[in-house]
């Protein structure tokens, strides 16, 4: 069957490499611990590569795929990860070959019923399904809410419906087989207002606003958020929905 590819993010690559956070190391070690063997990962959706190269750490080979050249064309080198264009649903692996398969904030844009086939299809016995997604960041009561204004009514209506499943924490989505209970996990990073207002410009919705409206919906709200960031660096946090399961039943 042949998957349409929704491309939100090849437009923006550079900067989706440069200022999205990255994920703690406790999630890896986490994931890595929840297999039998750690032969091969599968980072599907891979991005810019950084949960690719902090399975590295674990496994002996890594598998980083996404459906966006330009992604692949800016994520990191790593001698143990192989990049590959490839959408979710049509990896190109050999079955029953894989270990564990993470993916990273991007579950939502999948076809979902031919993703968990595949899933089955590379999976070794009682191999490992992990999702994992995040919502809007949290800095401080001020900073919150001029980021939230920009989330939900600046640029509320340019974002894609699947949007609403990242807000729900994936909560709702049915993943076949046993879970595996996770910690709770967060990305967090200490930023300087330049690099807040870098990230928030990778939002694929400030980007369609940008090409409808034209302007950047960024630039209007970079005075109020500057004065209330103040100088200096301020902690930034990402609160991770983390859902893993382990494949020994067979596809509902």
């Amino acid at each position: 069957m042949k998957v349409k590819f929704k491309d939100h993010f090849s437009d923006k690559s550079d900067g989706y490499a440069k200022y999205r956070p990255t994920y703690p190391d406790e999630l890896f070690q986490f994931l890595a611990s929840s297999v039998r063997d750690r032969e091969l990962v599968w980072d599907c959706a891979t991005g810019n590569g950084q949960a690719a190269i902090a399975l590295a750490n674990y496994f002996s080979d890594v598998v980083a795929s996404d459906a966006s050249q330009a992604q692949i064309d800016a994520a990191i080198p790593h001698p143990q990860v192989e990049y590959r264009v490839a959408k979710a649903e049509q990896s190109g692996l050999t079955s029953a070959s894989v270990d564990l398969i993470t993916v990273g904030q991007a579950f939502h844009w999948f076809e979902q019923s031919d993703f968990f086939e595949e899933v089955h299809r590379v999976l070794r016995p009682d191999g490992v399904l992990a999702i994992w997604c995040y919502e809007v960041c949290e800095v401080n009561h001020d900073c919150d809410v001029i980021i939230d204004i920009l989330y939900r009514e600046t640029v509320g209506e340019f974002w894609p419906p699947e949007r609403v499943t990242v807000e729900q924490g994936y909560s709702r989505v049915k993943l076949p087989g046993e879970v595996v209970p996770a910690p709770k996990f967060a990305m967090a990073l200490d930023w300087k207002i330049d690099e807040m207002l870098g990230y928030l410009r990778t939002w694929s919705a400030c980007k369609r606003y940008e090409a409808a409206r034209g302007t950047d919906p960024v630039a209007d709200l970079s005075v109020a958020l500057t004065d209330a960031w103040g100088t200096g660096s301020r902690r930034v946090t990402w609160p991770l929905h983390t859902s893993v399961r382990r494949m020994n039943t067979l596809l509902e």
